[in-house]
């Protein structure tokens, strides 16, 4: 997941904080809307 921080910091210009705050928004949203696909989300993403 260190990878995506790095891209959205450099590419988007976000802090660590915010990166981390949009992926995990990201992947909130993924799972509520798509609840069968929380296991592979959590692959990509963390459990974090």
């Amino acid at each position: 997941m260190q990878e995506l921080v790095d891209k959205l910091k450099s590419e988007a210009g976000l802090t660590d904080e915010q990166a981390k705050a949009a992926i995990a928004t990201i992947k909130n949203y993924v799972v509520e809307k798509f609840p069968m696909l929380e296991g592979a989300v959590n692959n990509v993403f963390g459990n974090g």
